[in-house]
């Protein structure tokens, strides 16, 4: 493992709805990393992207939609938080959002979950116990997706 490999699997956890659910198996398929130190490396930065992102959307949210390309971003995921996300919130509190954010499918993660705690006024500290059991679930759930598809690939190769 070079720090190349470290670099690679940092930037793809950062690129919003890839997240973990694409470093997490390029760590480990294609870098051929551990896939202790693969899981390692990408739940710590995802946790660490959580409140980046809470805290970024409070300074640069106001500036950023002025953009039109971003403001049409900003208006379907404000959409999908409302339609989706806050009746789960408001059933089950942070439980709610960290299912989301732990579910490993494109447009949950911890991007749109910082955007829905923004939204729906979750406090940091709230945010960040939903932040770490989700990425914890949707680690876990693409860790045992990749370790047993790969053996079982390998398998039928073989």
């Amino acid at each position: 493992m070079t720090f190349n490999d470290l670099i690679q699997v940092i930037l793809v956890t950062m690129i919003p709805t890839l997240e973990l659910r694409a470093s997490l198996p390029y760590a480990i398929l294609v870098l051929e990393m551990p896939w202790f130190t693969a899981f390692l490396l990408v739940v710590v930065i995802n946790i660490i992207l959580g409140p980046i992102v809470y805290f970024a959307l409070r300074f640069f949210l106001n500036i950023v939609i002025k953009i039109p390309l971003f403001n049409s971003l900003y208006e379907r995921s404000l959409h999908k938080v409302q339609t989706k996300i806050q009746p789960k919130v408001e059933k089950y509190g942070e439980w709610g959002l960290a299912l989301f954010i732990g579910i490993p499918l494109p447009g949950s993660g911890v991007y749109t979950g910082a955007l829905a705690a923004f939204v729906l006024g979750i406090k940091p500290k709230k945010f960040m116990i939903a932040t770490v059991i989700g990425v914890l679930i949707a680690a876990l759930i693409v860790l045992l997706v990749v370790l047993t598809g790969s053996e079982i690939f390998s398998w039928i190769i073989k």
